[in-house]
């Protein structure tokens, strides 16, 4: 139960960062996700796991967001791991990854603190797919991408000694690539895809 001031909010289980706990007077952040409406009353259910808690605590941490300049285009997240955004630029001379960064990694940082250390990969977005999962499988080197539009899928051919990387620890790599994108994603080394 956390208290508001003037009422109480509930921060269920699924909507905590694992292996973070709260004392009693802990002050904590967290995302205002739904009003439960019932007949005598409504209660306020709060999250600190889903993708707006991250969006939003970038627009207070980089002002070029909270001008317009920066629009955050799609997140992805394994509470309490890792995460991906992706960025895009109102304006050509605004570097959207940068801006996001800070100097020296200061405006991430305090993001990634109020996350109890989540990674946090920030990628830059694409109108055009082969493009964009370039960018959300790094660090990994992609040396071809294959696009079928009609099934939201792509083939992404990585260097053998990129496979790993692209593909991560228990395959979280790849998978917050896919949710980002909202495409099936299927890597296979050089090696395996010139035996196809």
């Amino acid at each position: 139960i956390i208290n508001l001031g003037r009422t109480d909010a509930v921060l269920p289980r699924d909507g905590q960062i694992p292996k973070r706990s709260f004392k009693q007077g802990d002050r904590i952040r967290a995302y205002l996700q739904e009003v439960r409406q019932d007949t005598r009353s409504s209660q306020l259910v709060l999250s600190r796991t889903c993708n707006e808690f991250l969006t939003k605590l970038f627009e207070m941490e980089v002002p070029e967001i909270a001008e317009g300049i920066v629009k955050i285009m799609g997140s992805a997240r394994e509470p309490g791991f890792r995460a991906k955004i992706a960025v895009s630029s109102t304006e050509s001379d605004v570097d959207p990854v940068g801006a996001c960064v800070g100097l020296k990694g200061s405006r991430v940082q305090n993001v990634v603190q109020e996350l109890q250390g989540e990674r946090i990969d920030i990628v830059t977005w694409s109108p055009d797919p082969a493009k964009y999962v370039y960018n959300a499988l790094a660090p990994a080197h992609v040396s071809m991408v294959m696009v079928d539009e009609e099934a939201k899928s792509l083939l992404v051919v990585v260097p053998n000694d990129q496979l790993s990387l692209a593909i991560g620890r228990q395959g979280q790599n790849v998978r917050l690539a896919s949710m980002l994108l909202g495409w099936r994603i299927d890597v296979k080394s050089e090696q395996r895809y010139a035996r196809m």
